[in-house]
């Protein structure tokens, strides 16, 4: 069997990757870290940190440095559907707010932090293609600034944190589920002179919605999403449906007339599946296993999240305690089981289809309910469950609190 100098590769070091690689290093475990960008370097992104994600930043000793950035706090979540209006409050985990720092800012935090912990960073090092040897990942094959010499480096294990075209998982046919086709397209730049006050703002009407969130350098974000359906035609005039997106508020549409936009747009489409995460020898984490629409701005905290639960199983089978296969998948089942209720909600949001009747109650009920508000907000930011918010006792408190229609004449 081949010598194997580490006991793990992961190959991709922004929000997935390079927690992987920090934490196992902090267990003591030789780690080599990779990722063909140089950093700091920018990426497509909703930037959103909710409070679970701010808790995990926490629990690794990193938030300070991400809020000394100076990226402003995001205190209120508002929902603007029109006829109504849902304005509440995502706090939760300890944390009164949300952030969202550009990645420039957060991925290279991230990044420090696991050099700092030991693991080996090598930027700008492409992956070409894993070493297989029967039917175990060994390790990978790349190349590292300017296409230098290939090298190859073996480990007990390749950890793909290599997002949705994620190399690793298309080497080892990694297995999909529950798929469901890109729903949305969305287009995002930068902003100046549109100052947010710490809100994150959606506006929702028929076949489009927008919002708008501050992130640094007193930049906000603004984006705009249509149906796949009208992908074609839009790509005719991006800028045209942009523009004409937001002017469907008149009220947004005063602000920005007065603000300047500072970047060009930049667009995204995703699909939405989960990956079986594990296999003989490798293993996948954030986008490359389990991809959503931003329509939720979930991301970064999922990425987050399965680092830890990746490395506790790693480390139960590094260690010895438990077989691979068997700690590998209590990492799917728990992986699956935070994130279906999620999944489904926001590929349901993601259509951007009228709500059925159902559901356009319930929201226009939760609307001047202020603890109603206030949890659908952090279903929102990912710190309810939908199925806890969704239940139908949950439900059915909130209609009974709505106020009643007006009685019709005779």
């Amino acid at each position: 069997m081949t010598n194997r100098t580490y006991d793990a590769i992961v190959v991709g070091a922004r929000c997935a990757g390079a927690p992987t690689a920090m934490l196992l290093a902090r267990r003591g475990y030789r780690v080599l870290l990779v990722d063909r960008a140089v950093f700091p370097s920018d990426t497509v992104s909703t930037h959103l940190v909710h409070p679970p994600g701010l808790a995990a930043l926490d629990r690794w000793g990193l938030l300070s440095r991400v809020l000394g950035s100076g990226c402003p706090a995001i205190d209120t979540y508002s929902f603007d559907f029109g006829p109504f209006t849902i304005e509440g409050s995502p706090a939760g985990d300890g944390f009164e707010a949300s952030y969202a720092p550009r990645r420039t800012v957060l991925d290279q935090v991230l990044v420090d932090a696991a050099r700092e912990a030991g693991a080996e960073v090598r930027e700008g090092f492409g992956v070409e293609d894993l070493v297989i040897e029967g039917d175990t990942v060994a390790g990978i094959r790349g190349h590292g600034p300017g296409g230098g010499a290939r090298t190859t480096e073996y480990a007990r294990v390749v950890v793909g944190a290599d997002g949705i075209n994620s190399l690793v998982a298309k080497a080892v046919g990694a297995e999909e589920y529950a798929q469901k086709p890109k729903l949305q397209c969305g287009y995002y730049a930068y902003w100046s002179g549109l100052p947010m006050r710490g809100r994150f703002e959606t506006y929702v009407r028929p076949d489009r919605a927008f919002a708008a969130w501050p992130t640094n350098d007193d930049r906000t974000v603004v984006i705009c999403g249509l149906p796949m359906r009208d992908f074609a035609a839009n790509r005719a005039d991006v800028e045209a449906g942009y523009l004409a997106t937001i002017a469907l508020v008149p009220s947004f549409a005063k602000r920005a007339a007065s603000a300047t936009r500072e970047t060009r747009l930049v667009g995204s489409a995703v699909p939405n599946f989960f990956r079986k995460p594990y296999g003989p020898g490798w293993a996948l984490v954030g986008d490359a296993g389990y991809l959503k629409d931003f329509i939720t701005a979930q991301g970064i905290q999922d990425a987050f999240r399965d680092a830890e639960l990746c490395v506790r199983a790693l480390d139960e089978t590094f260690t010895g305690r438990r077989s691979f296969d068997a700690a590998m998948r209590d990492y799917q089942a728990s992986r699956d089981e935070r994130g279906l209720p999620m999944y489904e909600f926001t590929t349901e949001l993601a259509t951007l289809d009228p709500p059925p009747p159902e559901l356009g109650r319930l929201l226009a009920a939760v609307s001047g309910n202020g603890p109603a508000m206030d949890a659908f907000a952090r279903v929102t930011a990912g710190v309810t469950s939908p199925a806890e918010f969704f239940a139908p006792d949950n439900v059915s408190r909130i209609l009974a609190h709505a106020p009643s229609a007006p009685a019709q004449a005779a």
